[in-house]
């Protein structure tokens, strides 16, 4: 049973072995708060790649609507992997929280999208048991899979209306980015985890999803802070299209 899991696992996370401990050195259990809403953040490498929780708390305090943030990620960890682990549970227990924001590989395998709804109805049980409601970070297949992106985009959206859920589509923003500039570098330099903008891009998504606005005027500037956020500040004309990218996925994808 247990090579069965670590099989979809693997599928589910583009071929990138999910460990079946944590390795404490690749825990963030949090970046911190800043009064506000409270978001819960529960995913891997996706979500702790260039601080993309940091930047969506300080996308939401310039934007005058703080949140506080707080997330638990492993490397490689699926869904399955964090609710097995317990820190995911144990945190969402705790209560207090607006949304929790659920992530793992791009599961565009049959098999992979099965693990991802099953383990996203456990989680839902336990996260409105808190008085939450869960969220589904979508993400984006490996730059070799690329014609993988609507069946990841479909795997997260069928595990977000099973759970009545908020969808927050950054992988759609992306294709929705290069349909208006093609050679903007989104992928990092291993051709799955995001670049800065990659990142930047997701939390445009995620911040507007969760504050409940468009995500017109959320392109700001970002100073470096503690941590893995990098500083990033967009051109007048790339903030532009990165607010466009992120409002046509929320407009024709995100489940509000």
């Amino acid at each position: 049973m247990r090579a069965a899991a670590a099989l979809l696992a693997i599928a589910s996370l583009g071929c990138q072995p999910a460990p079946s401990t944590p390795d404490p050195a690749g825990t963030s259990a949090t970046t911190g708060t800043s009064g506000g809403a409270r978001v819960l953040f529960i995913g891997n490498s996706l979500t702790q790649f260039n601080g993309l929780t940091g930047m969506v708390r300080a996308l939401a305090r310039q934007a005058g609507e703080p949140l506080s943030v707080e997330e638990i990620t492993f490397p490689g960890f699926s869904l399955e992997d964090h609710w097995n682990e317990g820190s995911a549970r144990r945190a969402i227990g705790r209560g207090g929280w607006r949304y929790v924001i659920l992530q793992q590989g791009p599961s565009s395998l049959p098999e992979s999208r099965e693990n991802l709804l099953l383990w996203a109805g456990r989680f839902n049980q336990a996260i409105r048991g808190a008085g939450a409601r869960p969220a589904f970070y979508s993400v984006w297949p490996d730059i070799t899979r690329t014609a993988f992106f609507d069946d990841v985009s479909e795997s997260y959206r069928q595990a977000a209306a099973a759970t009545d859920g908020l969808l927050l589509p950054a992988g759609e923003a992306w294709r929705a980015a290069w349909r208006r500039q093609p050679d903007l570098p989104l992928y990092g330099s291993d051709d799955f985890h995001p670049s800065v903008r990659g990142s930047y891009l997701a939390a445009l998504v995620i911040c507007a999803q969760v504050l409940g606005r468009s995500p017109s005027g959320l392109a700001t500037p970002l100073a470096r802070q503690e941590g893995t956020m990098p500083a990033f500040t967009p051109t007048a004309a790339e903030a532009a299209i990165l607010q466009d990218a992120a409002a046509e996925a929320i407009r024709e994808h995100g489940r509000p």
